[in-house]
Parts: structure tokens; sequence; C-alpha cells
């Protein structure tokens, strides 16, 4: 059982590729994949995606690279997607200071009120977060947070901070692009996250392995390189080798994590 923590299969990138991709996945075995919504104008399409696709399991939120982008009443909008969706999750969600022209004040805003829901009916909550540790953390301490949890997809912090965040209920999923040789100390971070918090995802079409790595070399109209969503494969196997774990052993605690952080 393959289990994908954080993706965008609603992605129009990969759209002319899901007839192909699809059977791939049924045939590794995925069971569970997270698609997150990142704004107001694709949360349909991930709920009709989950709608015809037993193994989606839905997220909405709205990501701090599309704030300036929402509507007046885009949290109203954002409860009724997860009321009419009992079992999904509030993601993509989070901070980012490297994205040119970021709003720290807007970010932040639209990130509590995101959290608050979350915790307000207990779903969880996928955090997107680049060169805004403090920040998240100051927020993630102050704030409610949903009981069940949260995860930090293709976590990039230090260790000390992970520690802190496993603290106050974080997960972390490791990613294939950690395979990157300048990457080695987030390879280093994911051999010491505690396993009860480990999870695997492939953010595809975001975040590709290295080209070496790439069982299934993929690529849009522009020649640019798009991870493909069956390469959750190989991201458990290289998981497991950074653990010294054999990988049915890994697979099963993502399994248990994957259940407590996602069950509805």
């Amino acid at each position: 059982m393959l289990l994908d923590a954080h993706n965008h299969l609603h992605d129009a990138r990969l759209a002319p590729h899901l007839p192909a991709i699809l059977p791939e996945l049924v045939r590794l075995g995925v069971t569970r994949a997270v698609v997150n919504g990142t704004r107001e104008s694709d949360w349909p399409e991930v709920a009709a995606l989950a709608a015809k696709h037993d193994f989606v399991l839905p997220s909405f939120g709205l990501h701090p690279w599309y704030v300036a982008e929402r509507t007046p009443g885009w949290l109203d909008t954002l409860r009724s997607q997860l009321i009419a969706h009992p079992g999904a999750g509030v993601g993509e969600i989070g901070l980012d200071r490297w994205i040119e022209g970021h709003d720290d004040a807007a970010q932040a805003e639209v990130f509590t009120a995101q959290l608050a829901l979350a915790a307000e009916l207990n779903r969880s909550a996928t955090i997107h977060c680049i060169q805004a540790w403090g920040a998240l953390a100051e927020t993630l301490r102050t704030h409610p947070r949903p009981a069940r949890g949260f995860l930090i997809h293709a976590y990039g912090g230090s260790l000390e901070m992970m520690r802190e965040f496993a603290a106050l209920g974080g997960y972390f999923s490791f990613n294939a692009y950690f395979l990157h040789e300048r990457k080695a100390a987030q390879r280093e971070v994911f051999r010491q996250v505690p396993i009860e918090r480990l999870l695997v995802e492939t953010d595809a079409p975001a975040l590709p392995p290295p080209d070496e790595r790439n069982a299934y070399p993929l690529r849009d109209p522009d020649g640019e390189t798009l991870n493909h969503p069956a390469n959750i494969a190989l991201t458990y196997k290289a998981l497991a080798e950074i653990r010294g774990l054999p990988v049915e052993t890994l697979a099963a605690q993502v399994e248990e994590n994957f259940a407590r952080l996602f069950a509805s």
C-alpha cells in the first residue's frame, strides 16, 4: 500500500497525461493520495477529481502565493467546501517569504484564518513554508491547531525546528526532490524525524527527483520536467534506504501515520 500525502493531481499540466498516470497508480498500489487545492478557482477541480476517483482524498486551501487573488467571500467558500466533503483537509496553506513581492501581513491573516478553521472542524492542515520558519513556529505556538495534527509538506527546515514542530503535533513528508545532491541536510533531518511522524509525498507535478533517479520522465510542452505521481514508489524506497529499514516496514508505519492524521 502506497500513500501520497501531498500532490496536485488536478494540475492542468498533468491533465494530458492522466489516462496513462491513473492506471499506473493502480498498478503500483497507490490506495490514497491527498490532492491539494491552492486557490478558490481550483477547489471545484479537486472536488470533481475526488468524486470520480475513490483513492483521491481532497484538501482545500489558499496557498500563500495566491493570497492576493482571494475574493471577499473566500473563507465562507472554503468552509462550504469542507462541510460538503467531511473527509477533506485544509491545505495547501502556509507562509512563504521566498516568493517575490510577498505580503507578510496578508499571508499571516489568511494562514491563521485557515488554521483556525482546521482547528474548529478538526481537519488535517497541510502547510507550505519557505524562509518563514520562525514565523511559522510562532503562529503554531500561539494559535489554535487541529487536534489531529498538521503536516509540513516537503519539510525543509532545520533539525532543531523539526523537533519543535513535532512537539506541537507536526508530521513531515519526504519528497524525492531531496535526493538531489545539494539536499544532504534535508536527508539528514528525515533520517531523524520520529518514525511515528513520517509521511511520503510527491508534490506532483512539482519537485521532480534527480534525472538519474526519475523512473517516469515527464515533460510539459515547454520542456519543463514534471514530477510523475507514480514516483511515489521510488520516494518510499529512497526514504527506506535513508532510515535503514525494509521498505515494507516503512510502508506499514507510514500507513499508521497517514490514518492518524488524515482519517475522517
